[in-house]
């Protein structure tokens, strides 16, 4: 179990040093076979400092993915803030979620960032909080909602549950290149392009305001 000793916030410095020390060597050579005095070593700093800032192993393992979450939400929430911020018109809506949907699929899910988390998730699930564990939870999609429910109040989408229907979308853009890729890393393959514009275009089919188009 994690953890429950009253942990240092100490040197910012420090402990960024400490979770890219644990980082390079969790992916390297897996939680197990990294050692506390590894870390340290890395980090060039003591042993007990790591144990000071992070309590234990497991503690600093949970750090380092909650630290990879963090990084990508910030990757989705500028994103979102550049390509869907404001109102469009009818005709710029499809352009905008096209353009975020797009983003997503190179900038994030082509990250080095994200590929640490899908790693670390799958293969050290046994030494986090719960199976599945997702530091991210549903802070991306609260975050679309509020673009979707502000485009439904304008008129643009006829949407009664935004929280739904950022779902609903997110499985029409992204969810058929996962099924027939294992991924929607557009950014590696160029098959995932199409499907995330024409699961775009059906989720406007459905969820556009006013007459069908």
């Amino acid at each position: 179990m994690p953890t429950t000793k009253t942990l240092r916030e100490g040197s910012t410095q420090k402990r960024a040093a400490i979770l890219s020390a644990a980082r390079e060597l969790f992916l390297a050579q897996g939680f197990d076979r990294s050692s506390v005095d590894a870390v340290a070593a890395r980090a060039e700093v003591s042993k007990r400092t790591v144990y000071d800032y992070f309590g234990d192993k497991r503690t600093l393992l949970q750090a380092v993915v909650d630290t990879v979450g963090r990084s990508l939400t910030d990757t989705i929430r500028r994103t979102l803030d550049d390509t869907l911020t404001g109102l469009p018109d009818g005709a710029d809506l499809e352009e905008r979620l096209i353009t975020f949907s797009m983003r997503i699929a190179t900038d994030m899910l082509g990250s080095a960032e994200y590929a640490t988390l899908v790693r670390l998730v799958r293969t050290e699930s046994g030494h986090l909080p719960y199976p599945g564990y997702n530091p991210m939870a549903d802070t991306p999609e609260e975050a679309i909602a509020e673009r979707f429910a502000a485009f439904a109040a304008a008129g643009l989408l006829d949407i009664p549950d935004p929280r739904l229907a950022v779902d609903q979308f997110l499985v029409l853009a992204f969810g058929v290149a996962l099924n027939k890729f294992g991924s929607a890393n557009a950014a590696e393959d160029p098959r995932v392009e199409p499907l995330v514009v024409e699961g775009v275009r059906t989720f406007l089919r459905a969820f556009r305001a006013g007459p069908v188009r």
